[in-house]
This record gives C-alpha cells, sequence and structure tokens, in this order.
C-alpha cells in the first residue's frame, strides 16, 4: 500500500504506527494534547490518499480487502472530528 519512492514499505508503516501511538498518548496528556490533536489530523489527511488508493486497487491489507471509499471517507471524518475534539479545538 505504501508507494516506493517512500522508501521500505515495512518501515514506512512502522514509524506511521509509531507517530499513531505516540499522538494517542499525546492526546491523554493536557500539556501536549493540542500539538498530538495537530500532528494526528495531519497523519489522517497525509495518509488518506493511501486508502482510496487502496480501496481503488483493491489492495489487501494483511489478508483482508480495505473498506470501500463511501464507507472509509465519512469514518476519515470522524477520526479527524475525533483528533480535533480530543485536543479542544472543536466542542
Amino acid at each position: 500500500m505504501v508507494p516506493q519512492q517512500f522508501g521500505p514499505a515495512h518501515l514506512v508503516v512502522t514509524l506511521t504506527g509509531i507517530l499513531e501511538i505516540a499522538g494517542a498518548i499525546g492526546l491523554l496528556i493536557p500539556a501536549t494534547a493540542r500539538l498530538a490533536a495537530i500532528g494526528l489530523t495531519l497523519l489522517l489527511i497525509a495518509m488518506f490518499p493511501a486508502n482510496i488508493r487502496a480501496a481503488r486497487k483493491g489492495i489487501d491489507i494483511a489478508g483482508r480487502k480495505p473498506a470501500k471509499l463511501a464507507v472509509r471517507t465519512p469514518l476519515q471524518i470522524v477520526f479527524i472530528l475525533a483528533t480535533l475534539v480530543a485536543g479542544g479545538f472543536i466542542w
């Protein structure tokens, strides 16, 4: 799912996973919640084209078909809104 120009796929997947975990932990710490929310929001936006590519090309992810765009797009919006809520930007 990771385009070749980004380097070894396993390293990119590992790095983004670490960033997601770090962001989730950051959301739990009041002093870092806003920065973590910004980082996670940017990460979600940056990774969304890969989700579109996987859905369009039917690329398996760990042996499973990716979610259809009609499901994935609203879900991505929910995830972005959730990070912004957790960071105190909205509501």
